[in-house]
C-alpha cells in the first residue's frame, strides 16, 4: 500500500479531495500516513484530526537558519518513510536534499495549464488574477512531479477549465478547483498505486495496465 505524507499550508481542500478519494475507493492502495504543514493555523491540520490522520507543524520560523530548518524537514519526511510526497498547496520551498533524495516520488498541484501562469511568484489567487489580466479562454491545473525548478518537473496529469463571463478571480479560482484539482490529484495518486507512472527522459508515461510494481527503496 502506497504511503503518503501530505504537505500544506492553508484549508486544505485538496488534502480533503485526497481524504475523501482514499475514503470512497476512488483512490486505490494508498493511505495517508502524516500531515504536515509549515503553519500551525492552517485548517488543513483540523481537517487531518477529524480523519484521525497523525499530523504536524513544522515551520522555518522556528529555526535560526533555513539550512537548519531543511535539515530537521529532511529528517522528518525519513522518519516517516514516505513512498509519495503530496504538495496539497505547500508554500515552502523544498529543500534540494529531499528532491534528490525523493526523485520523482514527490508531487505538486498546480492551478493552470503549465507553462501558463506558474513558476515564481504564481501562487493561489495571483495564478487567477494574472489568467483573467491576460483575458486567457481556458485555464485548469497541472499535477506534476517536483524538480529542482519551480514547477518544471514532468507533467503526470492536466485538465481545462473554460473560463466564463463575468469570472473574478474568486470565482474562477473555485470551479478550478472543483472541475479540476480536485479530480486530477486522486487520480494521479491512484495512478502511482496502481505502478501505472513511469518517467522516462523527463517525460510521464501513463499506462493502460500495471506496469511495473512500486519500488519503495530509496536511492
Amino acid at each position: 500500500m502506497l504511503k503518503l505524507v501530505v504537505l500544506v499550508s492553508g484549508g486544505g481542500t485538496n488534502l480533503q479531495a485526497v481524504i475523501d478519494g482514499i475514503e470512497s475507493g476512488k483512490i486505490r492502495n494508498a493511505r495517508i500516513a502524516e500531515v504536515i504543514s509549515n503553519n500551525s493555523n492552517a485548517y488543513a491540520l483540523e481537517r487531518a484530526r477529524n480523519h484521525g490522520i497523525d499530523c504536524r507543524c513544522i515551520s522555518p520560523k522556528d529555526y535560526e537558519t533555513r539550512e537548519a530548518f531543511n535539515q530537521a524537514f529532511l529528517e522528518t519526511i525519513n522518519q516517516i518513510a514516505p513512498d509519495l510526497i503530496v504538495l496539497a498547496g505547500f508554500l515552502v520551498v523544498i529543500p534540494p536534499d529531499m528532491i534528490k533524495r525523493y526523485r520523482n516520488r514527490i508531487i505538486n498541484i498546480h492551478p493552470s495549464l503549465i507553462p501558463s501562469f506558474c513558476g515564481t511568484g504564481y501562487y493561489g489567487l495571483k495564478v487567477h488574477e494574472a489568467a483573467l489580466a491576460r483575458g486567457v479562454k481556458v485555464v485548469g491545473a497541472t499535477v506534476h512531479f517536483v524538480d529542482e525548478g519551480t514547477d518544471t518537473g514532468p507533467i503526470i496529469l492536466q485538465k481545462a477549465v473554460a473560463v466564463e463571463k463575468g469570472d473574478t478571480p474568486e470565482i474562477l479560482q473555485r470551479r478550478v478547483m472543483e472541475q479540476a484539482e480536485w479530480q486530477i490529484l486522486p487520480q494521479a495518486i491512484d495512478l502511482i498505486a496502481a505502478g501505472r507512472v513511469s518517467v522516462k527522459n523527463g517525460i510521464v508515461e501513463v499506462s493502460e495496465k500495471k506496469i511495473h510494481d512500486i519500488d519503495y527503496t530509496i536511492t
